[in-house]
């Protein structure tokens, strides 16, 4: 019986000294409460699968009332958000290569006169395939919400115009990824994840060593600057994440015969500027964990709504606004833009400055916040 008393004394003393070190260790205890509800958040509100509200574009050469009609129905179904009205077909590429526009919906001369006839007029619908899953389900609901709102107008004398397979036909024109392959939407896609995942990781474990076994006294007893203790740290990782680029690329063109439309320096200049930017941000992390384990606590934090809010498996324009805002702060929604955007769409500079903006301006308020801690670490 003292023996079992004895345990149990000894059990309650070990399971003081955790609750000790649990309450002293506050960012472990903090992340142990707040990644649990991020994750509920997450899944519960912000993920969609059946993206709804999708911005249209639509090129319209026929005003009567019946084509009105179809393109109130298709606003009303909420899978189409009639956003602008084009009046060149060919403004499609740019709209699509910009990323405006997940469809472009296009009317013809004469549908109304084809339509009473019973020639079964074609309406097309441009899609951007380069994401299936964001465009899939609108794609496949087109003729049935095209149908059932032509049963109010084809009335009368014009009931004979409504068959069971319906009195228009749509054509559907996937643009980008016309087979809807999904390995060319996801293998451009894992460049950035596995990017975000490693450099983050390194470079804040990197630096936080130093501080876990005394060697960061050396770096503050040298002369260098701030900016240049930072760049030293990150440099040779720089060309780690090009190694890492190189190999999914290769993977990406020669194993999974993704097309490359775009220009290669593109490309390679936004993998460079994604690559500093994640550089920068592990850095600021080594400025803030006291441990290895934070730092690849906070790594973590920041990866998990990356790959669940940058659009790379799920679509972001199915996410609510407040989802789509923090997603749009993220480096990987902007680099997932750049990547898919050269290698599957072939868009150019002026089609995705704005996207190299936001990564820049990223890295920019990164580099400050770490420049900040640093030079307090250094007083």
């Amino acid at each position: 019986m003292n023996e079992m008393l004895d345990s149990f004394s000894r059990i309650g003393a070990v399971f003081l000294k955790e609750l000790i070190q649990m309450r002293r260790d506050r960012m472990t205890f903090a992340m142990m409460i707040v990644i649990p509800v991020v994750q509920l958040v997450l899944f519960g509100f912000a993920i969609n699968t059946d993206p709804k509200h999708l911005p249209t574009a639509v090129h319209v050469e026929d005003r009567s009332p019946i084509v009105r009609t179809l393109l109130s129905a298709l606003e009303n179904s909420d899978y189409y958000d009639l956003v602008l009205e084009t009046t060149d077909p060919r403004e499609s590429a740019a709209l699509f290569a910009r990323g405006e526009v997940a469809f472009v919906v296009s009317i013809p001369a004469g549908f109304t006169e084809r339509l009473v006839r019973g020639d079964r007029p074609q309406i097309l619908i441009e899609a951007d395939a380069s994401d299936p899953a964001a465009s899939s389900n609108a794609i496949l609901r087109a003729e049935e919400i095209l149908t059932r709102a032509l049963r109010h107008d084809l009335k009368g004398p014009l009931a004979h115009l409504a068959p069971a397979v319906g009195p228009v036909e749509v054509i559907v024109h996937p643009r980008y990824n016309p087979e809807g392959i999904t390995q060319y939407n996801i293998v451009p896609g894992l460049l950035g994840v596995i990017l975000t995942m490693t450099l983050v990781m390194m470079t804040a474990i990197a630096m936080t060593r130093e501080t876990e076994r005394g060697t960061i006294e050396n770096l503050l007893a040298m002369p260098a600057k701030p900016h240049e203790v930072m760049v030293g740290k990150i440099g040779p990782y720089i060309g780690v994440g090009g190694v890492q680029a190189v190999i999914v690329l290769l993977t990406a063109r020669y194993v999974f015969h993704v097309p490359f439309a775009g220009g290669v320096w593109l490309l390679l200049f936004g993998i460079g500027l994604f690559i500093v930017a994640n550089l920068a941000l592990g850095f600021t992390f080594s400025t803030i964990a006291k441990s290895q384990m934070q730092a690849m606590q906070l790594t973590f934090f920041f990866f998990l709504p990356s790959l669940l809010l940058s659009g790379f498996m799920f679509p972001l324009r199915g996410m609510p606004d407040w989802a789509r805002m923090v997603g749009e702060v993220l480096p990987l929604t902007h680099f997932l833009r750049v990547v898919r955007g050269v290698i599957l769409k072939g868009a150019g500079l002026a089609d995705l400055q704005g996207e190299l903006l936001a990564i820049t301006l990223f890295m920019a308020v990164v580099v400050a916040i770490a420049m900040a801690r640093y030079k307090q670490t250094l007083d």
